[in-house]
């Protein structure tokens, strides 16, 4: 139990820590609205307690070595209290889609405390159309969007009425290690370190011509980065100073539609996806007056590093790539066909590698250098926007027997970012959570619903298609 209530966030996980400020919210999560009656208070608790042993990290604090002696570790918090993370609220009347909304925007607009367990569960009720929604809200250093590891998926069942599990056994925090503990601990991790560059080393010695061909696509994978970097983003309107306040839009469409147009008109569904993202932007920018004659936008796409077998591992991992949107396409087939090209020249390249390779060197950075390089890979120079994409479920999931019938993800704003869009399958649904600053983007409804009409669109273009080809 010690040793598990010892783990050193890995780099990148340290590198959001640093990211943040009074500004830069570093928090992630999902919104889901649930058909039914609102379960009490006492039953959500009773739920949430039973698993909460399943994801360990969420009764863990966050501690660091004197003299902020190598990178924070994770200890168990002896004053965790389940109904202080848990917080209840009601809607305002008359608890419609904007009074959720807006709830939701002040929720994200606020810092988690990083004196505690780096998550809360809002239990919302009083929606109009009946039913309730949770909001969930975690630190990016507990759980990424890929790995799976989160409160959400211990909580959800895939039938009404599950069978019981077996009850876990009363928690009790482990001992807390004290700052000599915390001293030893980071000594022997960096010992470790040192271990695992002398067997590399050796397997590099045993093995050259392997080492080497790894070697030649790594600094390859390090140019094409190091080439994106002197290639930066344009400047936009939604890359401008940030302050702390969020607004919210989510948008549903049938998953059934992309899949149609893609079948039609080529590509695959995420590259329909920026193919829409893109339309829209190019309205929203037009609306503002800037020229986008020619105007291809940069999008910071999150990959997933990890390898068959380590789906349970902890901590994230994860590279960027950088995708084209290219809103100076005024034709919607013309712009999904340079989406198509872009990803494909993106899936060819050794993007993601290279990425992966400077977060291996970040492993061994001290905190100092790992802050400065960790606010240079958000560099407002590399990207526009981020866009996420979550590949859901796709079978109707349950929390204690009430279904939940949409489920929306949400991003963060990475600094001098005013947009960030999030999109994830669920049953037959592919929803889109749309962050942005408060501020900035008083536009973010329209945006919402130039997505539903960009995808429209070409929803139609791919039915003319297929009609005119009845062997397609």
């Amino acid at each position: 139990m010690t040793q598990r209530n010892l783990d050193r966030l890995s780099a990148l996980d340290a590198s959001f820590l640093h990211q943040e400020d009074g500004h830069v919210h570093m928090h992630i999560g999902a919104l889901t609205i649930l058909d039914g009656p609102p379960p009490t208070l006492s039953d959500l608790l009773g739920h949430i307690g039973s698993r909460l042993g399943e994801v360990p990290r969420y009764r863990q604090r966050l501690a660091h070595a004197p003299l902020d002696r190598g990178r924070p570790v994770w200890v168990d918090d002896p004053a965790f209290r389940l109904d202080y993370h848990v917080r209840h609220a009601v809607l305002p009347a008359p608890g419609g889609h904007e009074e959720l909304m807006s709830l939701l925007a002040r929720t994200f607009s606020t810092p988690l405390d990083r004196r505690r367990p780096l998550w809360e569960l809002w239990f919302v009720e009083g929606l109009h159309e009946g039913g309730f929604a949770f909001i969930f809200k975690t630190h990016h250093a507990v759980v990424d969007g890929v790995a799976g590891v989160d409160l959400a998926t211990v909580l959800f069942d895939l039938e009404a009425h599950p069978s019981r599990r077996p009850a876990e056994r009363a928690w009790r925090p482990a001992p807390d290690p004290g700052q000599l503990g915390l001293v030893a601990l980071a000594a022997a991790r960096d010992l470790r370190d040192g271990l695992d560059l002398t067997v590399r080393a050796a397997a590099a010695v045993t093995h050259p011509r392997r080492a080497a061909a790894r070697a030649r696509a790594a600094l390859e994978g390090l140019g094409e980065v190091v080439a994106a970097a002197l290639d930066p983003a344009p400047a936009t309107p939604l890359n401008v100073t940030i302050g702390p306040y969020r607004r919210f839009a989510t948008v549903s469409l049938a998953l059934a539609d992309f899949k149609t147009i893609k079948h039609a008109l080529g590509g695959t569904v995420n590259d329909v996806v920026l193919t829409i993202v893109a339309g829209a932007l190019r309205r929203f920018l037009e609306a503002r007056g800037a020229d986008v004659d020619g105007l291809a936008l940069r999008a910071m796409v999150p990959v997933s590093l990890r390898g068959t077998g380590d789906e349970d591992a902890l901590g994230n991992r994860l590279a960027a790539v950088r995708a084209v949107l290219p809103v100076g396409a005024a034709d919607p087939l013309e712009r999904l066909l340079a989406v198509r090209v872009s990803m494909d020249e993106v899936k060819r390249s050794r993007q993601a590698l290279g990425a992966e390779v400077l977060a291996a060197v970040q492993d061994f950075a001290p905190p100092t250098i790992l802050a400065q390089a960790s606010r240079l890979a958000f560099s407002t120079r590399l990207f526009n926007l981020l866009v996420t994409n979550i590949p859901g479920p796709q079978i109707p999931l349950y929390v204690l027997g009430c279904q939940i019938r949409e489920a929306y993800p949400i991003a963060f704003l990475p600094r001098d970012h005013a947009l960030a869009v999030a999109i994830m399958s669920y049953n037959g649904q592919l929803n889109i959570g749309l962050l942005a600053d408060h501020d900035a983007l008083p536009e973010l409804d329209l945006i919402g619903a130039w997505l539903a009409e960009e995808r429209q669109t070409l929803l139609a273009l791919a039915q003319g298609t297929a009609a005119a080809d009845p062997t397609a």
